[in-house]
């Protein structure tokens, strides 16, 4: 059974650096506030005892073999810590992604901030959009945000449990938006 990949193609509302998203803030008719984060199971201290520890074990494998004389070796050991200093260092700048997604009655409002600081805004109509859950039972399950044909995919960095669980908050969110009374706009003019 082939599978069939959707690509996100929902227009981005607005770009840049930061955004200034005041107007998103918790109100009385928000409906799901839901900021999405990678999961980083390291913190400070103790990648700090991680590094240390990587150091002293190098340190002394360098030094065993200082020691038969391949000095040359000594050199390697050290740029093996770098490099996972490195990697551990580009890991927690990825770790400064946010997705955030914000229901309101009237539309949904995805901010997306890469670790670079730059944010991309999407806003679709609560009204018109599904969630669309791909391959609910299985370990790549993906939900998405549908309305006139085009999709926008959400939670992408969290676990498949995780990613489950937000679409269930976001269906329960969208229902209470289609069953929520729609403020129609005041109109203008007319004969009292």
């Amino acid at each position: 059974m082939q599978r069939r990949t959707v690509i996100e193609n929902w227009p981005i509302e607005a770009h840049g650096r930061p955004l200034r998203l005041d107007h998103l803030a918790a109100g009385d008719d928000v409906l799901l506030d839901a900021h999405v984060r990678p999961n980083r199971s390291l913190g400070g201290p103790a990648f700090l005892a991680l590094m240390a520890a990587i150091a002293v074990i190098s340190f002394t494998a360098g030094l065993a073999f200082l020691l038969i004389g391949a000095w040359p070796v000594m050199g390697f050991f050290g740029l093996d810590v770098l490099i996972v200093w490195l990697a551990f260092r580009l890991n927690y700048r990825d770790g400064r992604r946010l997705e955030r997604i914000h229901i309101t009655p009237e539309t949904i409002h995805v901010m997306r901030r890469w670790p670079t600081g730059y944010e991309t805004l999407y806003r679709l109509p609560a009204v018109w959009t599904r969630l669309v859950v791909d391959h609910e039972d299985e370990p790549d399950v993906q939900p998405r945000l549908t309305a006139m044909g085009k999709h926008l995919l959400v939670g992408s960095v969290l676990s498949p449990r995780e990613r489950r669980d937000l679409a269930a908050a976001i269906r329960q969110a969208l229902d209470k938006a289609r069953t929520s009374p729609v403020r129609l706009a005041q109109e203008t003019g007319g004969a009292l």
